[in-house]
């Protein structure tokens, strides 16, 4: 926008490079834009770019609380079971809080 602001003082000339820069820019990414990269056969089969299980597990809390847990690992029992531990020290101490 500026070089265009700029192109229209009185006596301005356009650097001859600079505009064959431009056009060769313009010129390569339109050729990039009608040639899609070509889909790869062996796509997602051991690229790393595989979706992820996602494993959910539901707890109840004390005093009728639900807790959701999501992970991208597994999520074992001692794991669910210390989340909601100290998801509920945590809701007690705020109770508590509330209280005094």
């Amino acid at each position: 926008m500026l070089a265009a602001a700029g192109a229209l003082k009185p006596g301005h000339q356009r650097s001859p490079s600079r505009v064959r820069a431009a056009r060769e820019a313009m010129l390569r990414e339109y050729a990039r834009t009608q040639k899609p990269q070509e889909t790869r056969e062996d796509a997602g089969s051991g690229d790393g770019l595989d979706e992820p299980e996602i494993h959910r597990v539901e707890i109840e809390l004390p005093d009728g609380g639900q807790l959701v847990l999501t992970d991208i690992e597994d999520i074992s029992p001692e794991r669910a079971e210390k989340t909601a531990d100290h998801i509920a020290r945590i809701l007690n101490s705020k109770e508590r809080d509330r209280q005094s």
